[in-house]
């Protein structure tokens, strides 16, 4: 039998009592840990303590901004993110993205779906950003530091990118000068389906495009091939 203490960690902020016992049973049913929060504040003090395999965050939240935080805990833990919210507009969904989450679910949902996202979540690369390559990338005059969320420049500039960034970026270091499809991109990253897919897809690689300073009428490193998918152009070491 499988040890209960090495299950892994969801962590669940909403302030409905409802929802997170619904969360709360669902999950540790599926056979994971969770620890859940009804405020911010107690939610952050948590996550200096340990670190989750995922994080579920309602955006609507008494103490403090939902967006603000999602986009802080892409930016500083290693966890991935999944917004659950009541906010069905696709502007917040997009805005959700864009700050670095990971998946967006809506309200009302089905407890099935919440366990199937965050199943393919834990799927890819762990969260500490290493895997048989390695964790550190050099390519095109830039280090992609995996253990710390960060792009290094030739002068050593720092720029940190996001886990959902992280994902995307792996991806195309991974597979350099290689045609890699959007089902091929759905199946490794996983996620939402369709046009919530395609359109996480393009907030993650737009980002990207930016923090590597590229041209977005025509970037050297992150081509698009319309119709087909994405070709990263540059040699990759892995170290």
């Amino acid at each position: 039998m499988s040890d209960p203490a090495l299950a892994p960690l969801v962590t669940i902020l909403d302030d409905e009592p409802e929802i997170r016992r619904l969360l709360t049973e669902t999950l540790e049913d599926a056979g994971y840990r969770t620890q859940s929060f009804s405020r911010a504040r107690d939610f952050e003090a948590a996550l200096k303590r340990v670190t989750p395999d995922v994080c579920l965050v309602d955006l609507s939240l008494p103490d403090t901004d939902g967006l603000a935080l999602v986009h802080r805990l892409a930016l500083e833990q290693g966890a991935s993110v999944i917004i659950i919210s009541g906010r069905a507009q696709v502007q917040d969904r997009v805005t959700g993205l864009e700050l670095g989450a990971d998946d967006y679910i809506t309200k009302p949902f089905d407890p099935a779906e919440v366990v199937a996202r965050i199943r393919v979540r834990l799927r890819v690369p762990p969260r500490d950003g290493k895997s048989a390559t390695g964790d550190r990338a050099s390519f095109a005059g830039w280090i992609a530091h995996f253990d710390r969320y960060v792009l290094e420049d030739e002068q050593g500039q720092e720029t940190a990118f996001s886990h959902a960034e992280g994902e995307v970026l792996r991806l195309f270091l991974d597979s350099p000068k290689r045609l890699i499809s959007r089902p091929q991109m759905m199946e490794r990253l996983g996620g939402g389906v369709g046009d919530s897919f395609d359109r996480a897809m393009d907030v993650r690689i737009s980002r990207l495009r930016t923090k590597l300073r590229e041209d977005p009428k025509n970037p050297r490193l992150i081509k698009t091939i319309y119709g087909a998918g994405y070709i990263f152009l540059s040699d990759v070491s892995w170290s």
